[in-house]
């Protein structure tokens, strides 16, 4: 197993190049020589400034044959912006290690996780030169943006080629307190919403002559955060929408808007549909008797990874590795998995997808950080994942 000095190098190496969504600041580039060194195929699927790597070791992934397992880790190289910089007790991009924490924007979401990533299959294969079935990585560098030209364009083009994994390992911070305790076997779906409430806009002394959108967006938006739609399931929490952002007036307080647009967004269950969800909140503002308007925005539906050979394999991995006996969750925000589940999007060329990474408390905040005795042991665990799944 590669020590603890190489991973944390190649983390601090990642970490200084300022690869905020879409860009990858040469990421892949550093992390596709290594594949490369260790036998692996690269190949770069990239679109509309989004880099994409593909690479793959093993039985060719393409060659049609079926009788082998393909197991892909998947990540991504971007990172949300650092916010101001004079905010962090030191530079965002210059990795800094204090009271054994390593700083840095994307040391936990999920720099770290790919360098444990490189190290558990440089093991691996120094182990199993000749291994059977396929590894493959594929890492994008736009999914903390819009998401539109990174994994999900990646899997349209490998699955034109006949091209699907059994297993993914993504390297999303998944842990809560202790590396390993959380493992995310799915994720809820994410729908946005934008509605436009019309109105007539007028002078506020002549209220006769006026409707406030306000006033009648109010009762509406009232019912809709009110709403229970449903109590979640065995694997789900309930669905929950959010109301984020209302806008509406001139600037002038002697003016009664004409408009009042307000954004939503729903994370739901598999109890939901896209559909059945879109339906239902048209109709409690056509309730209300509003003139409105909507505009719809499906970042993702849920998926859910069932017990089976991949989180058994994850399973028993973090209890030979840390001795925790880990929690399957389906909380969280939503990742690239949304993407990986489907594959196709036919429902028919599902994988089995887990998210598995460091401990995700400073994720997208300041002082962004990694305990740097985690990123040996996560290489262990990704280590045993592949030969519990390929070895044999």
């Amino acid at each position: 197993m590669a020590a603890q000095a190489s991973i944390l190098e190649l983390t601090k190496a990642l970490i200084r190049r300022v690869s905020v969504t879409p860009e990858d600041a040469g990421c892949q580039e550093l992390i596709g020589g290594m594949l490369q060194e260790l036998g692996f195929t690269t190949e770069q699927l990239n679109a509309h400034g989004v880099h994409n790597l593909w690479a793959w070791r093993g039985q060719d992934p393409a060659g049609g044959v079926d009788t082998q397992p393909h197991l892909m880790f998947a990540g991504h190289t971007d990172v949300v912006p650092s916010g101001p910089p004079e905010q962090w007790r030191s530079p965002p991009f210059e990795p800094t290690i204090r009271d054994g924490m390593l700083y840095g924007r994307g040391a936990a979401d999920m720099k770290s996780s790919l360098a444990a990533m490189i190290a558990a299959v440089r093991a691996f294969v120094e182990e199993h030169p000749d291994h059977p079935g396929t590894i493959s990585f594929l890492i994008t560098s736009d999914e903390e943006g819009e998401a539109i030209h990174g994994t999900r364009h990646a899997i349209a083009e490998l699955a034109q080629r006949g091209i699907k994994p059994d297993y993914c390992v993504v390297g999303e911070p998944s842990s809560s307190d202790q590396l390993g305790d959380v493992v995310r076997c799915g994720r809820r779906g994410s729908l946005n919403g934008r509605v436009i409430v019309k109105g007539v806009q007028g002078h506020v002394a002549y209220p006769e002559m006026v409707s406030n959108p306000i006033h009648m967006a109010a009762p509406a938006l009232n019912a809709l955060a009110r709403e229970v739609w449903d109590r979640g399931n065995a694997y789900y929490p309930p669905s929950s929408l959010q109301i984020s952002n209302i806008q509406a007036g001139t600037g002038a307080t002697n003016v009664v808007p004409g408009e009042l647009t307000a954004w939503f967004n729903i994370r739901f269950n598999t109890e939901q549909s896209e559909v059945g969800l879109r339906a239902r909140i048209e109709e409690i503002f056509q309730q209300h008797g509003l003139n409105s308007v909507f505009h719809w925005q499906l970042s993702g539906p849920p998926f859910l990874t069932e017990q089976g050979d991949l989180t058994k394999a994850v399973q028993d991995a973090i209890m030979a590795q840390t001795g925790l006996s880990t929690e399957l969750s389906t909380s969280g925000g939503t990742s690239d998995g949304r993407f990986i589940s489907p594959w196709d999007g036919s429902g028919r060329a599902k994988v089995e997808v887990v998210e598995l990474g460091p401990i995700n408390a400073t994720i997208h905040k300041v002082d962004e950080c990694v305990r740097v005795d985690d990123l040996a042991p996560l290489a262990r665990i990704y280590l045993d994942i592949a030969q519990r799944l390929l070895k044999n």
